[in-house]
């Protein structure tokens, strides 16, 4: 994917100076005009299931002693918008993002967007996105910023539970097993997550809160298991923190009763 093909909206004068600067010195500008306030996803991480598609929004304020004309923002995965991994760009439906004037100055600008598992979302572009974006002010200054905006996009995990034997006698030994998966993007299928460090937890019953019991490291298929001795009744769940890739999930509680 090329910045020249992506950027079709962008003509005339404007075209030449912005996509005339090399990618080794990508940010440009000229004038006053201005980038900031950049979110996505309303601050939080993009997470994509196995299957489907996610549609998000990014938001950023321009502004210009002219106002602005115009802005644009794409996403993308890898060290510059012009060379992303394995095609893992998104454009906006209608390219140009929707500009609201804020004063005469300040515009709140916005785009929405959609990645799909098994298309722009591949297991190797898990992790760190950016935004590049650029705005225009109404006297012809821009600014164009390759990465406006860091954020991540990850493989929705799944985790699950079951302690046995229930019910059980005080003393004896309870088996916990469970299950940790995450979406494999390039399968369409969730997949187990093997060596990963998931935190056994245990809850009082009539209490609120879970309390760490060891720690259990994902096996074959991201199968989990773990015993312990049966003290009173409450509830097992597994909690794993998350990385990079994938966010962090923990599975409902497994009531045991002890008798």
């Amino acid at each position: 994917m090329r910045i020249r093909a992506t950027l079709g909206v962008v003509t005339g004068a404007l075209a030449l100076s912005v996509l005339a600067v090399p990618a080794a010195q990508a940010d440009a500008t000229a004038g006053d005009t201005k980038i900031s306030n950049v979110v996505v996803n309303g601050g939080k991480d993009v997470v994509g299931g196995a299957t489907g598609k996610k549609t998000i929004t990014v938001s950023f304020t321009a502004t210009d002693d002219s106002g602005i004309d115009w802005a644009q923002a794409i996403l993308y995965h890898g060290s510059d918008v012009e060379s992303s991994d394995s095609g893992a760009v998104a454009n906006s439906s209608d390219l140009r993002a929707t500009c609201t004037e804020v004063n005469a100055t300040t515009s709140t600008c916005k785009s929405s967007f959609t990645l799909e598992s098994g298309a722009n979302l591949i297991n190797s572009v898990a992790g760190g996105w950016k935004v590049w974006a650029l705005a225009a002010g109404v006297d012809a200054d821009y600014v164009k910023k390759e990465n406006a905006k860091g954020f991540s996009v990850k493989r929705a995990s799944k985790l699950t539970v079951n302690a046995s034997p229930e019910p059980v006698k005080k003393g004896k030994t309870i088996t916990v097993k469970g299950n940790l998966t995450r979406a494999n993007w390039d399968t369409g299928r969730y997949a187990g997550y093997t060596t990963q460090s998931v935190k056994l937890q245990f809850k009082k019953k009539g209490t609120t809160t879970y309390k760490d019991v060891k720690s259990v490291r994902s096996g074959s298929a991201g199968a989990l298991k773990t015993t312990v001795t049966a003290s009173v009744d409450g509830y097992y769940r597994y909690n794993f923190a998350g990385t990079t890739t994938t966010p962090a999930v923990a599975a409902a509680g497994d009531l045991i009763d002890v008798q």
